[in-house]
């Protein structure tokens, strides 16, 4: 009884989740980053508590805060040009897969 009250309030947290498990795999690469041990803790099990891996975790989070963030979409807009084949010093090493 304990297991299926426990399934169930799994299902309605997963349902209440800010981000969901993928549906498909999209084109990505490889970014090598430094969390806080606590941060990286809490990716992981928010990433077991949607059912996915901690780079879809990562990858959604960082899309809804750009979708989110009223500021950085003006400062983007007026920066198109400046960065399109440009990377930063001291910007994380990428590689797309």
């Amino acid at each position: 009884m304990q297991g299926v009250m426990h399934d169930e309030c799994r299902k309605e947290k997963k349902d209440l989740a800010l981000l969901k498990a993928p549906s498909k795999q999209p084109k990505t690469t490889t970014l090598q980053v430094r969390l806080e041990e606590e941060v990286r803790q809490s990716l992981r099990r928010y990433a077991e508590f949607i059912d996915a891996n901690a780079s879809y975790v990562v990858s959604e989070a960082l899309k809804l805060l750009f979708r989110k963030d009223e500021e950085f979409k003006l400062w983007i807009a007026q920066h198109v040009d400046n960065h399109t084949q440009q990377q930063p010093r001291g910007e994380a090493f990428t590689k797309t897969a």
